[in-house]
Order: C-alpha cells, then sequence, then structure tokens
C-alpha cells in the first residue's frame, strides 16, 4: 500500500513538474520570437555593410562634427596673422591766449588731427603667419586622426553586434537540441526507463542554455545601442548589419607596415607639424628683440584769430628703446616649447613602432589559433556530441557522458566564435596602429 502511494505521490509531482516545465517551454519560445522578430527588417530598418556604416560615421558622428571645428578655428588664427595693425587716428585741440596791440588779450584755438601706423620690424609678420600655417594643418591632421580612432571604434562596435548574433544562434541551437531530449526523457522517465536526477540535470542544463540566450539578446542591444550613438542614429532605426564575422586570411608584411606607420599616421604628422610650428614660434620670438617702428603725421588747423603760422604739419617717428626688455623670458619659454615638441615627436614615434609591433604579433597569434579551429577541431567537437546523443538513446552512454559531450562541444564552438572576433578585432588594431586598411 505503502508503495502504490508513493509511486503516485511520484507521479503527481513528475505532472507537476512537466506542466510547470511547459510552461516554462511555452515562454521560452514566446522570447525566441521576439528575437526572431527583432531580427527581421522593419518598416525603419537601415541595412549597413561595414563600409557603409563607416561612411554613414563619416557624415554624422558627433565628435567628428565637434572636431572639423578645431580646423576652422586654426583657419580664424590664420587670417588673424595675416592682418596688418590698424592704424590710430588721435585729434587734439589746443586753446591759448595771445596779446595783441595796447595791452589787450585775444583768445585763439587749435585743432590737431594725427594718424599713426605701427610697422612691425623683423619680419614679424611673416613668422606669425608661418605659425598659423603650421597650426591649421596640425588642427587637418588632428581630425584625421580622430577619424582614424573613431573608425576602429565602429568597426569594432560594428562586429560586436555580429558576435552576439552568434552567441545567440549557438545559445539556441543548444537550447533546442537539449529542449528534444528533455521531451523524449520526460516521456521515458514516466515509463520508468530512467532515473529522474536524470531528467533534473537535462532541465537544468536547458534552462542554462535559456539564460545564455537572453544574456546574448542584452549584449546585442547594448551592442546596437553603441553603434548608433557613434552613427548618430535615434533608438527607433533598426539596424541591420550585413557583412558577416568571417574569416579572412590577411599576410601582411611587418617591415613595410612600419615604414607606412611612420610615413601615413596622422598623430605622428601633427606632431611634426607641431615641432615646426614651435620652432616658428621661437623665430618669432627672437625677432621681438628688434623693436618696431611707429609712424605719425598730422596737420594743425587755427582759428581766425591767433599768430600768423594758422596751418602746420607734423610728423613724428616713434622708435622703442630695448635697454631692459628684450623679450628673454618669451624666447625663453619658445625654446622649452621646442624641446617639448621634440620630445613628444620622438615618444610618438616610438609607441607607434610599439603599437604595430604589438598589434602584429597579437593578429598573428589570433591568425593561428582560428586557423587550428578550423583545421577540425569545431567538426569533431559536433560530431562527438550527435555520437554520444546517438549512444546515449541507445543506452550505451550515461546522461554524465552526453552532458559533458554538450558541455565541450558548446565550450569548443563559442571559443572559435570569440577567437573569430578577436582576430577581427586585432586586425582592426593593426590597421588602426598603421593608420591605413590593410588588404593583403
Amino acid at each position: 500500500m505503502r508503495a502504490k502511494l508513493s509511486i503516485h505521490m511520484l507521479m503527481v509531482s513528475v505532472a507537476v513538474t512537466a506542466g510547470l516545465w511547459g510552461a516554462g517551454l511555452s515562454w521560452s519560445a514566446t522570447t525566441d520570437e521576439k528575437a526572431s522578430m527583432a531580427q527581421k527588417p522593419s518598416p525603419s530598418a537601415l541595412r549597413l555593410s561595414q563600409d557603409e556604416a563607416v561612411a554613414l560615421f563619416l557624415r554624422q558622428n558627433f565628435d567628428l562634427l565637434i572636431s572639423r571645428f578645431g580646423i576652422e578655428y586654426a583657419k580664424g588664427q590664420q587670417i588673424t596673422a595675416r592682418l596688418f595693425p590698424n592704424p590710430v587716428l588721435s585729434v587734439g585741440t589746443q586753446s591759448s591766449f595771445t596779446q595783441v596791440c595796447q595791452g589787450s588779450v585775444s583768445k585763439c584755438g587749435q585743432v590737431f588731427p594725427q594718424i599713426q601706423q605701427l610697422f612691425e620690424m623683423a619680419g614679424k609678420r611673416g613668422y606669425r603667419m608661418e605659425s598659423a600655417s603650421f597650426g591649421a594643418r596640425s588642427a587637418e591632421a588632428n581630425f584625421e586622426d580622430a577619424i582614424r580612432q573613431l573608425s576602429f571604434t565602429v568597426k569594432d562596435a560594428y562586429y560586436r553586434v555580429q558576435l552576439a548574433q552568434r552567441r545567440l544562434a549557438l545559445a539556441e541551437e543548444n537550447r533546442d537540441r537539449f529542449s528534444r531530449i528533455l521531451e523524449v526523457n520526460t516521456i521515458r522517465f514516466k515509463k520508468g526507463y530512467i532515473a529522474e536526477v536524470d531528467l533534473i540535470r537535462i532541465r537544468l542544463q536547458v534552462v542554462d542554455f535559456q539564460s545564455q540566450i537572453i544574456q546574448a539578446i542584452q549584449d546585442g542591444n547594448q551592442a546596437r545601442a553603441d553603434l548608433r550613438v557613434l552613427l548618430g542614429l535615434s533608438p527607433s532605426v533598426d539596424v541591420m548589419l550585413t557583412t558577416q564575422l568571417d574569416y579572412h586570411l590577411v599576410e601582411p608584411d611587418i617591415v613595410a607596415l612600419r615604414r607606412l606607420a611612420l610615413e601615413t599616421r596622422p598623430d605622428i604628422r601633427m606632431k611634426r607639424l607641431m615641432q615646426s610650428q614651435r620652432m616658428a614660434d621661437l623665430r618669432l620670438a627672437k625677432a621681438y628683440r628688434i623693436p618696431d617702428i611707429t609712424a605719425g603725421a598730422g596737420y594743425a588747423v587755427q582759428g581766425p584769430q591767433g599768430p600768423d603760422n594758422q596751418q602746420q604739419v607734423a610728423l613724428s617717428l616713434g622708435i622703442p628703446l630695448p635697454l631692459f626688455n628684450r623679450n628673454q623670458g618669451g624666447i625663453a619659454q619658445a625654446e622649452v616649447s621646442t624641446q617639448v615638441a621634440d620630445a613628444d615627436l620622438q615618444k610618438a614615434i616610438v609607441q607607434v613602432e610599439n603599437d604595430v609591433e604589438i598589434a602584429y604579433r597579437n593578429m598573428l597569434e589570433s591568425r593561428r589559433l582560428v586557423e587550428t579551429y578550423r583545421g577540425g577541431v569545431l567538426e569533431d567537437a559536433r560530431l562527438t556530441l550527435t555520437i554520444v546523443e546517438k549512444a546515449y538513446e541507445r543506452g550505451g552512454a550515461t546522461i554524465l557522458d552526453l552532458l559533458d559531450a554538450g558541455r565541450t562541444s558548446r565550450t569548443i564552438q563559442q571559443n572559435y566564435i570569440e577567437t573569430l572576433f578577436n582576430y577581427q578585432r586585432n586586425l582592426f588594431l593593426l590597421e588602426n596602429a598603421v593608420g591605413r586598411e590593410i588588404s593583403s
């Protein structure tokens, strides 16, 4: 009697558990339907390849728009550097009393307008224009460097979306596979062919895959949001990416890459222009040792009463005497700025050389690992899971063997996806270090 009651309670427990699990599967299917709907193009969907995403980024990224204003600011400084000093117009008046015949006193007045012009000596205007020209070209190089760095960020965000999609597809595949195994084993458990603990293990494995699906969906949503921000798109735009995360063999020449990086990277060019600008500033500071000349001319107009010299012409010439201030401090500051620019350039060159070297080595290692996975490891992992699954169905393997094979297959496939993403990312890092795209 007790045995029958125990069996009856066990069957009720299984029925309740199966019902709850069925509800869980129904909720899971609803979540998958939503995820699938999110992948379908909506009326406001924007299909973008990698190159199209970069082109859109160049047109409307906010950081680039802000950086572009630096060029206009530098051009304004160029305009200011070309301008001559404005002439100074001054008007003076003079009143006096003049003694005339028989001891009487007469009042007379005079108006004296004058124009003065400052003439810069020792080529100051030319040095100032030279410095402003280097500054404008440096601002353009800085803008190009912003494009270089942010383009890597766009490509990285683009493929992070693809990485999340690949993770999602793998998690859904594993979830569906073990859901079928769970359905079969639920029936087998009801018939008493397997123990309840084996059914629980399979059920937990399916729940783990469902958790991975949700995590992949969340990662994909965040990656899409980051990409939309970089592209200047609103959240209502559904971004559909057409360039897949795939393997492309690249075998660049490291010697050519080092030379190309030092020749073409915009930040190195910017440092060189800054160095030239500081040298022009030093020449300008030394030119300020020579005083400027102020020349003026005026014409005095006297009223109807007064002395006979009613109209007077005046010329003036002013030259500061450089007895104390010969711009010693400005020259010292300019010399220090030149030394700082030299050191900054050398630092940038060393940094670029190391960036290229480490990016190249990382790319080679990740490429080697991708090729190892593609050499048969992925197929071996899938085949092993299939063999163990069939053996388990025939009773030739335990549930632990099946779970271990599933765990191994999942780990190998996840590692391959991560390795493929890392290879693509290291390739982008190498392009970022060189400052150019690498095609072969």
